[in-house]
């Protein structure tokens, strides 16, 4: 078990600052250490706060009353099975002061792009920290709703370096998706998903086949999920048009597989392989690895039913430990120890789980992350240099945020 072995007095540190009881509190974070990323030459503005003091603290090495140094990166675990080269790793802080950030992408050119739910902006974040607006999106943000998703097309990028931008965003009457090179009306790509205050789905993924799958939720009718004519409660797959692909499942439908609460992680393997994340009512949050025209069961079934006709999850915790949105597989990555794991951002768990998979996909390993340390996440993502990013979500009206929250925080080796 590649468990990460807490620092004793980096966990009393938390939870003195957190004043919480013990549930983990110091455990992977005390081994991968958060940074604030050296200053710029011109210091970029962030914006200012608009909440209360925090009562989550920025992270172990903020200075403390008496100017202690921070602590010192330390090995992230201790050596895995098959003698894996591991690397020393550390959390980094990419940018601050984000107002519910959802989705974070990056271009072929290397730009890092990113929405806000709430607000419709698309920004992009330099290399300093800075975070700049390029487009606000017109959306219907009430309840889990706003600018959700957010995909670069592949090889889409002209000679003036501008990619062709997919995002899914609720509006008044619908869910959707839309196309659009950054400064240009967007265009319809797939409309009328059911929208509602709760449930919305919202992840958007190429696949190594070039389609585009798509995460939705039951919009808060249960029994739409398991409808084959309903767009709620499913994984779609689309050509980039919005076409439905000639090898779906089911001639003329986008429904890839159905019976999903509310999808909103979405990650291929090295070898193809689709696995989606989705919340659970009030237990059973699952993952699950999705098959062309699989039924996963909601609301007939929830978690491992082990009921003919239907999948299990290879995956289930119950919502206070997960309560899970985005998530990604290590493929070619930085970090030697992690290749090939599964990553899952949770929200009311408030931590980064850590997926081992066998060839076929099981979960052979779990391990988290980063408990009770960040809040709530809403994303993971790999970035092209081979880190793990991961996006914040403590600004969206359910989280306990910190003074500079909501953040980006890239997880890698020490010196990469």
């Amino acid at each position: 078990m590649r468990a990460v072995a807490a620092l004793a007095m980096v966990a009393l540190l938390l939870a003195a600052c957190r004043g919480e009881q013990e549930q983990g509190a110091g455990e992977g974070m005390g081994n991968i250490p958060l940074r604030t990323r050296e200053p710029a030459t011109e210091p970029a503005t962030e914006p200012a706060p608009t909440t209360p003091p925090p009562t989550r603290p920025s992270g172990p090495t903020s200075p403390s009353p008496t100017g202690a140094p921070p602590s010192t990166p330390t090995s992230a675990a201790t050596q895995a099975p098959g003698d894996v080269e591991e690397a020393e790793l550390e959390a980094t802080v990419v940018a601050s002061g984000l107002e519910a950030p959802w989705e974070v992408v990056f271009t072929a050119e290397g730009r890092v792009l990113l929405t806000e739910r709430d607000t419709g902006v698309v920004s992009e974040v330099a290399d300093d920290g800075a975070v700049t607006e390029l487009q606000t999106l017109p959306v219907e943000s009430q309840g889990e709703g706003g600018l959700l998703g957010l995909a670069v097309a592949p090889a889409t990028e002209d000679a003036g370096h501008q990619p062709l931008l997919y995002a899914y965003l609720s509006t008044s009457e619908d869910n959707r998706i839309v196309r659009f090179v950054p400064g240009d009306e967007p265009e319809p790509v797939l409309t009328g998903i059911p929208r509602a205050r709760i449930h919305n789905g919202g992840r958007l993924a190429f696949g190594p086949d070039g389609m585009l799958y798509v995460g939705t939720g039951d919009a808060g009718a249960s029994e739409s999920a398991q409808d084959p004519e309903s767009l709620a409660g499913k994984v779609l797959r689309l050509t980039p048009e919005g076409e439905v692909p000639d090898d779906n499942p089911t001639p003329s439908s986008p429904v890839w597989s159905l019976g999903h609460r509310n999808v909103q992680g979405l990650a291929f393997d090295a070898d193809g392989a689709l696995f989606a994340s989705e919340f659970g009512p009030d237990r059973d949050d699952e993952i699950n690895r999705i098959e062309p025209g699989a039924n996963y069961g909601w609301p007939v079934v929830t978690g491992e039913a082990g009921e003919d006709g239907f999948v299990d999850p290879i995956f289930v915790r119950q919502p206070a430990d997960a309560s899970w949105s985005g998530l990604a597989v290590l493929t070619d990555g930085a970090i030697p120890q992690w290749e090939g794991d599964l990553f899952v951002a949770a929200l009311r768990g408030e931590r980064l789980w850590r997926l081992a998979l066998d060839a076929a996909g099981a979960v052979v390993e779990s391990e988290e992350l980063f408990v009770g340390e960040l809040g709530r996440i809403r994303q993971v993502v790999q970035a092209p240099d081979g880190a793990l990013w991961l996006l914040t979500n403590n600004r969206d009206g359910r989280g306990d945020p910190a003074q500079d929250d909501d953040r980006i925080i890239r997880i890698a080796p020490v010196g990469l």
